[in-house]
C-alpha cells in the first residue's frame, strides 16, 4: 500500500472521528449541528419528501447487495466481491463505532422539534452508515472498473444526496452524516486494489 494512499485514508478516517468528537463534546458545535438539521428537516412538501424517502435506500445493505448482483450478472465477478466485502468492513465498523460513541438520534433528544418520515433505525446516530455503505461501494466498485471522471462525479452527487436525505427524514444529524462519508472514502481508499493482471471487462 503505497504511503499517500495510507496519509488519505487515515486523514479522512480522522477527520470523521473529530468531527464526532467536536459534537458530542462541545456544546455551540452541537447546536450549530442542531440548526443545520432543523433547516434541512424543516420539509419542502410531499412530493420533496417522497424523493428522500426512496432515494435514501440507495445507502441501504439491501442495495449493495442488489449493485453487487447486477455485477455478478454481467461477468463482474471479482469486482462485486471486492465493493461488497469492503461495504461489509465498512458497516461492521461503523456499528461498532457507534456502541462506543453512543448519541442519540435527532428524534431522542427533541422528539417534539423533529420530523421523523422512516422508522427509527436500529442503533444510535453518529456516524451515519447509509452514505458510508454507499460511498464505499461505489468508490472501490468504481476503481475497480476504471470509470471515467463525469461517472464518478455522478456518484459523489448520489452519495451526497443520500446523505441529506438521512438529515431530511429526521433520524441523522449533519455532522453524522458528513462522518459518515469521510469514513467511507477512508475505508475505499485504504481497501486492497485489484491486481491488473485480472482486469475484468467493462
Amino acid at each position: 500500500m503505497g504511503v499517500g494512499r495510507w496519509l488519505w485514508g487515515a486523514g479522512l478516517f480522522a477527520g470523521a472521528c473529530a468531527l464526532g468528537v467536536g459534537v458530542t463534546n462541545r456544546p455551540d458545535l452541537a447546536e450549530a449541528d442542531r440548526d443545520v438539521f432543523d433547516a434541512i428537516n424543516s420539509g419542502h412538501g410531499p412530493e420533496t419528501d417522497r424523493v428522500f424517502v426512496t432515494v435514501t435506500e440507495f445507502g441501504s445493505l439491501y442495495a449493495a447487495a442488489a449493485a453487487a448482483g447486477s455485477l455478478l450478472a454481467t461477468g463482474r465477478g471479482r469486482t462485486a466481491v471486492r465493493a461488497s466485502s469492503a461495504t461489509l468492513a465498512t458497516w461492521l465498523l461503523l456499528q461498532a463505532m457507534k456502541k462506543v460513541v453512543d448519541r442519540p438520534r435527532p428524534l431522542d433528544t427533541d422528539p417534539d422539534a423533529t420530523r421523523q418520515l422512516v422508522a427509527r433505525p436500529n442503533g444510535m446516530s453518529w456516524p451515519s452508515s447509509h452514505p458510508a455503505v454507499l460511498t464505499t461501494f461505489t468508490r472501490v466498485a468504481a476503481r475497480d472498473l476504471e470509470v471515467g471522471a463525469a461517472s464518478r462525479g455522478a456518484l459523489s452527487i448520489l452519495d451526497a444526496t443520500v446523505a441529506t436525505s438521512r438529515v431530511y427524514l429526521g433520524v441523522h444529524y449533519p455532522s453524522d452524516v458528513l462522518s459518515g462519508l469521510l469514513i467511507g472514502r477512508a475505508v475505499a481508499r485504504l481497501w486492497p486494489r485489484r491486481r491488473r493482471a485480472s482486469r475484468e471487462p467493462l
